[in-house]
């Protein structure tokens, strides 16, 4: 192979792990690799991202990714890094997942072409659905002793963990599954690696440890590490939860946002991992960020490379056009441009108050709209000495006393945005 995967990930600080002998392995001709990609949600979140930026390198060094969905593992849990099980799914829900995650992974795998490396999509519920208990505990269990399960760091952790609910056989039992998947696409598919996070070790290393035992082969081990946030808070996480790629559940703007405020620390390490910049570009970038922090162009740069990425450039554009407005001179017009879920996130904790339709039929006056009717200003004469000294503006235009609110002031049908000076805003909810 003309191109080094472990040396790109390790440069890129993507590496944790590597079990001896992987990279020589790699080098010698196309190799297949497998994450496995759990499918409690229809969405992935940017947690999953870095499982993602992996086999995307992988692909492109000119091997074969598989994405693995857990369909057996969803209906069980993992106990790696958890302190609690997690909610089991039916059959008819994970399937509705895995369309929707494999529509996601497509943005960034080639699973159409008719390229040797072409990505593929399994799901272990495949062929985990037709093994009786008993098969597994013959044909798998006995090649693993309990001594060796018990080893492993997520197991032990649990045991010794103060939850007062222990650990379940299911969960304990995990690291059997998720090592034969492992085997099963080592006998099948001729795969040789397994990738995923520094928590998965314990469970990766079981499925070599099978391939040895049953498979008479050889498997490898390659995890990254766990990201985290410079300030110790959790990555892919905001107040509203989980920063998701689907543009239902996280708006492209909020997805611009989350790495746009990314702190400088932080930024110099994502832009290696979420983005596809060379080492060469990277350098240059960070250097001119050392220079002019102020201006933030390590932010900008990883903002505008991965909603690209995960959404498109329209959206980007869009994303930076919404950003302007809170701080940037904009007008009604551009108001008007925002769908009203973006226009939602933009002005997402001012405070409001919603009115009747009613209240617009024949104008709503000005002093009714920032004191009387909303509470906005603190009385009728602030109202009147503010749109006096000229601070008051309906929809980023500014309105004197005499103007009225009417119909045609609403943005998305709906709504109206008072504002006092630069930073002071106030909604409007027209139902």
């Amino acid at each position: 192979m003309s191109k080094n995967f472990v040396e790109e990930l390790r440069w890129r600080g993507m590496v944790h792990d590597v079990m001896p002998g992987t990279e020589e392995h790699l080098m010698q001709e196309m190799q297949a690799a497998y994450v496995g990609i759990d499918p409690t949600a229809d969405s992935l979140h940017i947690g999953h991202l870095v499982s993602v930026m992996m086999l995307k390198h992988f692909q492109l060094a000119g091997h074969k990714p598989f994405a693995l969905i857990g369909g057996a593992t969803g209906m069980i849990g993992d106990p790696s890094g958890k302190s609690m099980e997690r909610n089991l799914l039916d059959e008819k829900t994970l399937r509705l997942n895995q369309e929707s995650i494999k529509e996601q992974l497509s943005r960034f795998l080639d699973f159409e072409s008719d390229a040797p490396n072409a990505a593929m999509l399994v799901n272990n519920y495949d062929w985990m659905k037709d093994f009786s208990f008993l098969e597994f505990i013959r044909d798998v269990g006995k090649h693993i002793t309990v001594n060796y399960m018990m080893a492993k760091d997520s197991v032990r952790k649990r045991l010794s963990s103060e939850a007062k609910e222990g650990m379940s056989f299911t969960e304990f039992t995990y690291q059997l599954v998720q090592g034969y998947d492992f085997l099963y696409l080592f006998q099948n598919y001729n795969c040789t690696l397994q990738m995923g996070g520094s928590d998965q070790w314990g469970n990766i290393t079981t499925g070599t440890e099978l391939i040895r035992r049953i498979g008479g082969g050889k498997g490898f081990a390659l995890t990254c590490p766990l990201i985290t946030k410079a300030d110790g808070t959790k990555f892919g996480k905001t107040e509203g939860g989980n920063i998701w790629l689907d543009a239902h559940r996280t708006s492209p703007y909020k997805f611009y946002q989350y790495w746009l405020n990314t702190s400088d620390e932080d930024a110099v390490k994502y832009i290696k991992i979420f983005t596809f910049l060379s080492k060469d570009e990277i350098e240059a970038l960070a250097k001119e960020h050392e220079e002019e922090p102020h201006l933030r162009m390590l932010q900008k740069k990883l903002a505008e490379e991965i909603t690209v990425m995960v959404h498109s450039k329209g959206d980007l554009e869009k994303a930076v056009h919404a950003s302007t407005i809170l701080f940037g001179k904009s007008t009604s017009e551009d108001l008007k441009q925002l769908d009203e879920k973006t226009f939602l996130d933009v002005f997402e904790g001012i405070p409001q108050a919603e009115l009747p339709k009613s209240e617009l039929e024949n104008g709503l006056d000005m002093i009714g709209a920032l004191a009387a009717k909303t509470g906005f200003l603190g009385s009728n004469g602030e109202a009147r000495r503010e749109l006096k000294q000229n601070s008051i503006s309906v929809n980023k235009a500014k309105v004197k006393e005499d103007y009225t609110i009417s119909s045609s002031d609403l943005i998305n049908d709906r709504f109206v945005l008072l504002q006092r000076g630069k930073k002071n805003y106030y909604l409007l909810i027209i139902n």
